[in-house]
């Protein structure tokens, strides 16, 4: 209020010195018509109520038509007017003046409110911008008073949620806001302005239904921002809630999802080897004890059994080390074919008796890798293709430089593998659909591989099509090019 007043004495203070300006310059410089006066004056009280508003324009009108009245219409130097025609003439200043004035003040005001519903709206994007980063609850309950004090420059802003019987603050002077009150905004469901202090209380609605109150204090705003102010709230809040609940839902049905895969695997691939080993067990504890050409048999299956049991938990242990990032790689400059041998003389056991044939140009540079974990890779990726592809088709591994880096390529001719299985394959404990019980296995070569080819800093895939075989193939940096890793 004191701002005001103070304004309105500079505004009539500026009028008139403006009004004895205009009157020194035509009375005594330049000497123009009563008409180019009156303008003059008009244009002056029309600009005047631009900046300072309507009771200084009409102030200064009434002025100038003293003014006007006592130095330019006869007899001049008095207020007395000899020509009705000038009476006329003055009260029609007067009129236009005023209106004018006024028209000019009301433009403005109106120029000013859409000026700040315009900064209103653009505040209120940003808000919602800011909401809409958060997916966390209890971060978005903490940031939400911090973005309502940045983007509407508060001084203080907190929210209340009954259902936590929690406030969340910020700002300076958040203390001062009543916490009572921001109760009683929720239970009223209506919104509290106190203009004097600069409070305002704003219940948080969704829908029609209040889930909590806003405080906000240090800014003006208008009833509806505070209106979409709380609506904000309360969808943000509901979405980060949605969002969440999803997580913790996803989460549950991977986690389904992976514990049936692993019972599965258990049941399947731990319970065959038990019963030949039970079995076999049971044979030779029979009271008809079996000639030694049956009980070496019978040991023979005892220990092969046990054998594909300590793989399966190896392969296990192996896929948690990787995960876990305990296993630690020594890169070394090697040439691919060498990677290539290695994997084919560990598999030569499994692959006895399939063609397998080699297109690796021996020029290729070397890459940078761990030779071991990297010939384990394409080992499992080999196992895969002898599994799942005939006995009586080839196996093909070639391998091109592609860019910076060496791309390896195992192809089978089976039965190959449809688009959606494709995005699924390289899951831990996932095994192809119409194979998961002809074929044995636990579902963790391909995560493995997968593993391995990441910790070198490279990529794997697979191009398949149904009825004509896969290609899977993973890619290495060349070693002048691989960045330093440990």
């Amino acid at each position: 209020m004191q701002r005001r007043l103070a304004g309105r004495a500079v505004g009539i203070a500026v009028s008139l010195v403006i009004v004895a300006g205009i009157t020194f310059f035509f009375s005594r410089v330049l000497h123009v018509n009563q008409t180019t006066v009156a303008l003059s004056f008009l244009l002056a009280i029309l600009a005047v109520s631009t900046v300072w508003g309507t009771v200084v324009s009409v102030s200064m009108s009434v002025v100038a038509m003293l003014t006007f009245n006592y130095f330019f219409l006869p007899p001049i130097g008095t207020l007395t007017i000899a020509d009705p025609q000038n009476w006329v003439a003055l009260f029609a200043f007067l009129f236009s003046s005023i209106m004018g004035s006024q028209l000019s003040a009301r433009i403005r005001k109106e120029a000013d409110e859409a000026h700040h519903r315009r900064r209103e709206i653009e505040r209120l994007y940003r808000f919602s911008q800011k909401l809409l980063g958060e997916g966390n609850v209890i971060q978005l309950m903490n940031a939400i008073p911090n973005y309502i004090v940045d983007s509407f420059e508060a001084g203080a802003a907190e929210l209340f949620l009954p259902q936590k019987d929690k406030f969340y603050r910020s700002g300076f002077g958040a203390a001062h806001l009543d916490q009572e009150q921001m109760k009683t905004t929720f239970l009223r469901d209506e919104i509290t302005v106190d203009t004097q202090l600069g409070l305002y209380f704003v219940p948080v609605r969704l829908g029609v239904r209040p889930i909590g109150s806003l405080g906000i204090s240090g800014s003006e705003l208008s009833r509806q921002t505070l209106d979409a102010i709380g609506s904000l709230v309360a969808i943000a809040v509901e979405r980060a809630r949605a969002v969440e609940q999803l997580g913790e839902t996803e989460a549950e049905r991977q986690g389904e999802r992976l514990k049936s895969a692993l019972l599965d695997s258990i049941a399947h691939d731990f319970r065959t080897p038990l019963t030949s080993v039970k079995a076999a067990v049971t044979s030779l504890l029979a009271p008809t004890s079996p000639d030694p050409a049956q009980t070496r048999e019978l040991l023979t299956i005892i220990n092969e059994e046990c054998d594909r049991l300590n793989h399966l938990v190896e392969e296990a242990a192996e896929m948690a080390r990787l995960e876990s990032g305990e296993v630690e790689l020594h890169f070394v400059s090697t040439p691919i074919g060498e990677i290539i041998q290695a994997a084919l003389e560990h598999s030569k056991t499994q692959l006895a008796g399939r063609d397998v044939h080699l297109d690796v140009s021996p020029d290729l540079p070397p890459v940078r890798a761990d030779l071991d974990r990297a010939k384990e890779a394409l080992v499992q990726l080999l196992d895969n293709a002898n599994l799942y592809s005939p006995k009586d088709q080839p196996i093909t591994i070639s391998a091109e430089l592609t860019g910076d880096s060496i791309t390896t390529s195992v192809a089978d001719r089976g039965p190959g593998i449809d688009d959606i299985e494709q995005g699924m394959i390289f899951d831990k404990f996932y095994r192809g659909k119409d194979k998961r019980y002809l074929v044995r296995g636990t579902g963790m070569g391909l995560p493995i591989a997968k593993a391995i080819v990441n910790a070198h800093n490279g990529t794997i895939n697979v191009t398949s099509q149904p009825g004509r075989g896969s290609v899977f193939s993973f890619t290495l940096p060349l070693a002048r090019s691989a960045p330093e890793r440990s």
